[in-house]
């Protein structure tokens, strides 16, 4: 809004004066300032004094024209009595949505400090604990915790500007990126990106900007990951997702004794019985719609029932394709409970037991006050952030643009599409044979369902050689498998060997 100024001109031909109002547009906003505050910490890591540095920080960006179009906000862990760090690996982590902030990952498992929540069941209410994260990579490799704009303390500048969108939102996460490591002179450590959810979306996408801007990197770290949203989305007339489903059905009905056989004695065994099955006379099944002959139907209905405990008259009345979402409300139904999409082992209250799909996720209510607590006390108490800003959990995605835009290999389409970003990261493979990639899956995840994650993998159109830099690792936890403290050893085992592997500098402190 332009400022009304008066002021009086003085005519040699009329007396007395006019007032003549003009109006001053406002002065161009100021040129926002990087923020930044800096705090010493130690931490005991598998027996050794980590000592470190803390900083809540900013990157401005920037448009061609170098006038400031964000304000991005990370927190960064840099350990200090180690080797040099521009010789020590870097990882560049993130949460999803998209539009979620980072303080899950940072919280849960990443920094040096860490939310303690049950392994299932609901959260005690405050004073919620916070402990030292003795599971922390600090000790191998710098962090930087990620929060896109819109999200945590992140915002735009101005009113011309647009990060919400699959390439859009890569695009400022590669020019942060760049920044970051002119800033902090890091340029020649080895790099890497871990993202969670969405995250894993995004940094796949990430990783062909980066490439075009001759930023290659050491690993990607794909924690509950989602390419090909045909697999989890169930759109009408795709079949894909129901198949590669199924086994997480199987999975999580035998944890809550559903099956109508009993837990199997080998689970292991049996789960690649149910995917095999899945691949072969399910997906036949399908594909064959209306024409599927009525006993092999009765056949695949019964075969249905034996894997997942639904009922043979829903499963018949679904005509043999259940949503995840149908399948959570639908399986303890008679016991007025949900099941969780992000951890399917947590329940809650079903609510309308008329409704097809849970009203909200057991999981996520459980534990959001938690970790949203113990991030504010600790950014503010420990960090020593003193902003006037509120920390910002999630923005939400209903404006995200889920089209593709830009560069000669890319395509613009309509925000009705369905993405699949798999074609990002089998390009970025075949650029960089060197790239390595770590696939984290929780079993119990029936948001972003292991299996799922698996097909996706393995439909890339890899040759053999680029298909041996995916390594896999499977939870027996859910969505975030870092809430599972029984887990934590095995998510730093995991996590320690891919970057003693993928580094090229070892791991020596």
């Amino acid at each position: 809004m332009s400022k009304i100024v008066r002021f009086f001109v003085i005519s040699a031909f009329t007396w007395p004066f006019d007032a003549v109002a003009q109006e001053i547009p406002d002065p161009t906003p100021p040129d926002p300032e990087p923020s930044h505050w800096e705090s010493r910490h130690s931490i005991v890591v598998e027996g050794e004094t980590v000592e470190y540095n803390a900083l809540v920080g900013s990157i401005i960006l920037r448009d061609d024209m170098e006038k400031a179009t964000g304000e991005l906000f990370y927190t960064a862990y840099f350990r200090s009595n180690g080797r040099p760090s521009t010789q020590r690996p870097i990882i560049f982590a993130y949460n999803g949505g998209p539009g979620s902030s980072s303080f899950w990952l940072h919280m849960g498992i990443m920094g040096p400090r860490r939310v303690v929540t049950p392994n299932v069941g609901q959260q005690d209410p405050p004073p919620y604990p916070l402990v030292d994260n003795a599971y922390t990579m600090l000790d191998k490799a710098d962090i930087v915790m990620v929060d896109p704009i819109g999200t945590g303390f992140s915002r735009p500048v101005g009113d011309d500007h647009n990060f919400w969108g699959l390439d859009e939102d890569a695009s400022s996460l590669r020019q942060f990126i760049q920044r970051f490591l002119s800033k902090h002179d890091r340029w020649n450590s080895p790099r890497y990106l871990l993202g969670e959810s969405y995250g894993t979306t995004r940094s796949v996408v990430l990783a062909r900007h980066l490439q075009n801007a001759n930023i290659d990197l050491n690993g990607i770290v794909l924690v509950s990951s989602v390419l090909d949203f045909n697999t989890i989305l169930f759109p009408q007339g795709v079949d894909l997702p129901y198949i590669v489903n199924l086994p997480s059905l199987t999975i999580t009905s035998a944890y809550h004794d559903l099956l109508p056989g009993g837990s199997p004695n080998d689970l292991e065994a049996f789960i690649k019985e149910v995917e095999e099955w899945a691949l072969s006379d399910y997906a036949t099944a399908l594909l064959m719609g209306g024409s599927l002959d009525p006993a092999r139907r009765n056949e695949v209905l019964e075969q249905m029932h034996q894997y997942t405990g639904l009922s043979r008259d829903f499963l018949d009345k679904a005509d043999l394709k259940v949503t995840t979402p149908e399948y959570e409300k639908e399986i303890l139904r008679d016991q007025g409970l949900s099941l969780a999409r992000l951890d399917a082992r947590f329940t809650g209250p079903s609510g309308d037991l008329l409704e097809t799909t849970p009203d909200h996720d057991a999981q996520s209510s459980a534990l959001s006050s938690a970790y949203t607590s113990l991030f504010n006390t600790y950014v503010r108490q420990e960090l020593g952030y003193d902003g006037d800003r509120e920390y910002v959990p999630s923005r939400g995605s209903g404006d995200w643009n889920w089209g593709r835009v830009g560069g000669a290999d890319s395509w613009i389409i309509s925000n009705n599409v369905i993405p699949n970003v798999a074609p990002d990261l089998a390009t970025a493979l075949r650029r960089n044979p060197k790239l390595q990639i770590l696939l984290i899956n929780g079993v119990y995840d029936l948001a972003t369902p292991y299996f799922a994650a698996s097909w996706t993998m393995d439909h890339m159109g890899l040759t053999p050689d680029l298909r041996d830099n995916i390594e896999r690792a499977d939870f027996e936890a859910g969505h975030m498998m870092y809430v599972e403290q029984s887990l934590l050893p095995q998510w730093r085992q995991t996590l320690e060997g891919f970057i003693e592997r993928t580094s090229g500098v070892g791991l020596v402190p």
